[in-house]
């Protein structure tokens, strides 16, 4: 008798690079589409890629941080959405590549970041527990979506109906994701609905009891090549650590004052808006400024009295700080005894330029006191002031070696000629910007590569808590120079030359811009 001869097993059917690329990539898809609907109803920080980003800035490295700050500058957010959309997409694929055979590792990894997008949610102070459910529905729906999909695609008879073809798994892969896609925008609709651009149009005029004087003809020198004294909104600087602006709508904000207080005080909008507004005129500036750089600027903030509120609530002795938060989770520590000088002029603002306060610039409310660089004085979208010690609370920026107090430093710009520029020979027209907030500018001078010091023309003071602008003329014979300015403010102090980096409490140094005369 002939040996039976039995035809060696089948091998373990696998779906190929492409296929497990693919269902890897429609798993993400589904998750972010799902989880943007879910967070349009139970708020939209709850987003897991929203709050995963938020998590990476508030426990990024000191380095990394000051890296980012120094280097992106206000790009920063824009490339930490980029990088953290190039790390999903890696995840998916991965997911895909470990599950050619079987789902589950694919599915694991799929699980613990979805782990990671609950516990991110988990930890945000701006959202309820509600919140939750969009992480844990998106996280669910891409587990299904994954394993559903692996499950035809490996399927042994195409056929007969128990699996698919491939042609038919791309198809429904592709309606899958087209699904997510209509999802993430019916989110995005009706989260504008809930937004807080539609709260603010509703708050109307703000008419300041007390008015800013208004500015003399000769506040600043545009045709001269000074920036306007005024900042307009969309030219404000804007530096802060949400990754998403806070949608915070003025019939629901409220503001807590406590800690070492008499009395504990919560404000509503409506109760600060009735009271009478304020308005005035204040230069603020980042600290992470750059000597010559641009994260400066100049508007007319409306707003109530900070130090008529702490009045009422009382602020006891022995209270250090003045530690606001933000409805985003960022923290900002003031001196109290800054926040509480009648002198100072800090302010609780509701209102910037003749408009209530643009979204991204804080709206509802945020804190304004002149002197200060932003990171201890400007908090946006505040919900909470409590008054307490150093050593008890520790703020945002503090936690990662900057410094308690952060009064800015006097300092001046060229703004024209611009560095690199070709001007005629001859006389050269010189003009720029020059601040010390609260102390205010006596001087400017200029001087050509290392020549003498000449005196350059102020314009008009408008208020020692905002920028002034200069401009002088130079001789300039055909060849390269170099102009160099300095300031000496009301005190007398003129600024170093020293360069000292932004950290720990702003950047020094005399500005310098080189030009070619022809």
């Amino acid at each position: 008798m002939s040996a039976l001869k039995t035809a060696p097993p089948a091998a373990p059917a696998r779906l190929s690079l492409a296929m497990a690329t693919f269902l890897g990539l429609v798993a993400l898809i589904t998750a972010l589409g799902a989880g943007h609907l879910v967070a349009a109803f139970v708020g939209y920080q709850a987003s897991a890629f929203v709050a995963v980003a938020d998590f990476v800035i508030a426990h990024s490295p000191h380095p990394v941080v000051v890296w980012a700050e120094q280097t992106l500058g206000t790009a920063d957010k824009t490339v930490l959405k980029i990088g953290l959309a190039v790390l999903l997409v890696g995840f998916a694929v991965l997911a895909g590549q470990l599950s050619r055979s079987r789902p589950l590792p694919g599915q694991v990894l799929v699980g613990v970041l979805g782990v990671a997008g609950i516990v991110a949610v988990y930890q945000r102070t701006d959202v309820g527990q509600l919140a939750l459910l969009a992480p844990v529905l998106a996280t669910a729906a891409s587990l299904m979506v994954f394993g559903w999909l692996h499950r035809r695609a490996l399927a042994p008879d195409a056929g007969s109906g128990a699996g698919l073809t491939r042609r038919q798994v791309l198809q429904r892969g592709a309606g899958v994701a087209a699904g997510a896609g209509v999802a993430a925008i019916v989110g995005e609709v009706v989260a504008g609905r809930g937004s807080a651009a539609g709260s603010r149009a509703a708050v109307g005029p703000l008419v300041a009891a007390r008015k800013a004087p208004p500015l003399p003809p000769d506040a600043d020198f545009v045709k001269l090549g000074s920036p306007p004294f005024i900042t307009p909104n969309p030219d404000f600087y804007r530096i802060d650590t949400a990754f998403v602006v806070p949608q915070v709508r003025a019939e629901e904000w409220q503001l807590k004052i406590h800690g070492m207080v008499e009395r504990e005080i919560t404000l509503s909008y409506s109760d600060v808006r009735n009271r009478p507004l304020v308005e005035r005129t204040v230069t603020l500036a980042c600290v992470s400024n750059e000597v010559g750089g641009d994260l400066i600027s100049t508007a007319n903030f409306i707003g109530i009295d900070l130090v008529d509120l702490l009045d009422e609530a009382g602020v006891r002795r022995g209270a250090q700080q003045m530690y606001a938060t933000s409805v985003d989770g960022f923290t900002c520590g003031t001196p109290a005894n800054v926040a509480l000088d009648p002198q100072r002029g800090a302010m609780l603002a509701i209102g910037m330029n003749g408009e209530p306060l643009p979204v991204e610039h804080g709206f509802p409310a945020r804190i304004v006191i002149p002197g200060l660089y932003g990171y201890v004085s400007a908090t946006k979208w505040v919900t909470d002031l409590e008054f307490t010690t150093w050593d008890e609370r520790q703020s945002y920026w503090l936690q990662r070696g900057w410094a308690e107090q952060a009064p800015i430093k006097t300092e001046s710009r060229i703004d024209t000629p611009a560095s690199g520029t070709s001007v005629p020979a001859g006389t050269v027209r010189v003009a720029g910007t020059a601040w010390a907030q609260h102390i205010g500018i006596a001087k400017v001078e200029v001087r050509v590569d290392q020549g003498r010091w000449q005196q350059a023309a102020l314009s008009a003071e408008v208020n020692k808590d905002t920028w002034r602008m200069w401009w002088a003329e130079v001789p300039a014979r055909s060849g390269s120079h170099t102009i160099t300015v300095r300031a000496t403010d009301q005190s007398g102090y003129t600024q170093t030359d020293h360069p000292a980096d932004p950290v720990p409490d702003g950047a020094s140094g005399w500005h310098s811009v080189s030009f070619t005369a022809r």
